[in-house]
């Protein structure tokens, strides 16, 4: 019988344990955070929207005649670099896109030269370190 009752407290307080364990994390998430999902969201979307447009810039550096002529004159395959733009991280991406923006209005300015190809190079050599460094 001692035994019987014994079990029966601890099946009661166990079944109070849990209840008051379920309704703890219920209060927590009521609390007001630093950061509203909304901005979160908000600030996830942005990021990627300025990622895409980064990428977009270096793929069009590439893409172009001067580009591509750049990479054929260093001896780099276009789909590897291609595909090595996807991998970089975002601080390098913005790098590379802001490089790449100040050669396509230097030529469609008129005022490619050797610098602006030597840019696309080391640009491109950059892409290929990166994702030899992280294979």
């Amino acid at each position: 019988m001692k035994l019987r009752n014994a079990t029966r407290v601890c099946s009661v307080v166990l079944a109070v344990s849990l209840m008051c364990a379920g309704v703890v994390p219920a209060r927590a998430q009521e609390k007001e955070h630093a950061v509203s999902p909304d901005q979160l969201r908000n600030d996830v979307q942005k990021s990627a929207t300025t990622r895409q447009a980064n990428e977009a810039g270096v793929r069009q550096m590439f893409a172009s005649e001067a580009g591509r002529e750049a990479l054929k004159s260093a001896g780099m395959d276009y789909q590897k670099v291609e595909q090595a733009i996807s991998q970089v991280n975002d601080e390098d991406l913005a790098r590379m896109a802001e490089r790449s923006r100040e050669v396509q209005k230097d030529f469609a300015a008129g005022r490619m030269g050797d610098r602006d190809l030597l840019i696309i190079l080391l640009v491109a050599v950059a892409l290929i370190l990166i994702i030899v460094a992280v294979r």
